[in-house]
């Protein structure tokens, strides 16, 4: 059995969840470390974590480097690895991209669903791509090894990411809009481009995301990842399963309208649902992977194929995409 690799979750951090990872031999998650955070709150989110570090070391530790993905397989531990969601923490200062590498962060989103200093997200009316200091931040970006992230951007932003980054970029959470309509699910015209770039998708197990929601099953689930494999090749696809579990239902607020607005902005949901939705039964906590992996298999996906997609594709990604660029 190959690496398994979650790559998006923004839980309410416990001991129950770290012993959770552990029960599910999960040997790393991307952490979601800011929303709308600025630099300074986003170094507390960091100290927090060092906190949980130095409390639980049998269980968890910080994450850099594809090696780190290794060793907590061999020590039976999970490597947290960190990202942004927003590029509120570099703020308007082009610096702070490779002081935020420094400090470990790993991935960083170029929008969360609103327009940003460096592109559109997937919520505005019009899309009008990179910026001029978006495309400034995605060369520094690529030359630091910090990986764009695309999930919460627009079409137009996200195709000129692809295209303008010298390395391959992720969406590390979402699905394709051809099996679910979602307004943040990605175009075929989007993976297609992303995937041939070499860039890698993490399929989301957030209800909104999924075709019938909570209801959704893990066949079904499973088949849309076998077309995605026929369309894109399986390398280049793994998981990225937005959990966020034990958060109470008023951390939407935060994540969907931060400081930007003051009104609820319902985003992916309705006023009549606007707290977190319902898992699927198959996919409550970081102990439940395995129905996943059976899920795959049950498709018609060779071990090999379920081994990349369960982690070892994003293992190969982080191996090439954490340091700095040598072209």
């Amino acid at each position: 059995m190959g690496y398994l690799i979650d790559n998006l979750q923004y839980a309410n951090w416990s001991e129950k969840i770290f012993r959770q990872m552990r029960k599910g031999g999960v040997d790393a998650v991307h952490v979601t470390i800011a929303y709308h955070e600025s630099f300074r709150e986003m170094v507390l989110q960091l100290e927090r974590f060092n906190r949980y570090f130095e409390q639980f070391p049998d269980l968890i530790f910080k994450g850099t480097t594809g090696g780190d993905v290794r060793l907590a397989h061999e020590t039976g531990r999970t490597a947290i690895f960190f990202g942004f969601q927003n590029p509120s923490p570099i703020e308007d200062d082009i610096g702070l991209v490779e002081i935020c590498h420094q400090l470990g962060v790993r991935f960083m989103q170029l929008t969360y669903n609103n327009q940003s200093l460096l592109a559109t997200g997937c919520y505005e009316d019009r899309d009008t791509g990179l910026t001029r200091m978006g495309k400034q931040v995605v060369g520094e970006m690529n030359r630091v090894g910090l990986v764009v992230d695309m999930s919460h951007s627009g079409e137009r932003s996200t195709l000129e990411a692809i295209d303008h980054s010298t390395r391959p970029i992720a969406i590390t959470h979402a699905n394709p809009h051809w099996w679910h309509p979602a307004l943040r699910n990605k175009s075929d015209d989007v993976l297609r481009a992303l995937t041939n770039a070499g860039g890698m998708l993490g399929f989301s197990v957030y209800p909104h995301h999924l075709r019938g929601g909570s209801d959704c099953t893990v066949q079904d689930f499973c088949e849309m990842v076998a077309e995605a494999a026929n369309r894109y090749g399986a390398r280049h696809l793994g998981i990225g399963t937005d959990l966020c579990q034990d958060q109470p239902d008023s951390v939407v607020e935060w994540m969907r309208v931060g400081r930007w607005s003051k009104v609820m902005d319902y985003g992916e949901g309705s006023a009549s649902d606007a707290g977190f939705p319902r898992m699927p039964g198959w996919f409550k906590d970081n102990r439940d992977f395995g129905n996943i992996r059976d899920g795959l298999a049950a498709v018609g996906f060779d071990v090999g194929e379920v081994d990349g997609i369960m982690g070892d594709n994003w293992l190969a990604f982080y191996d090439d995409s954490f340091g700095p660029d040598d072209a």
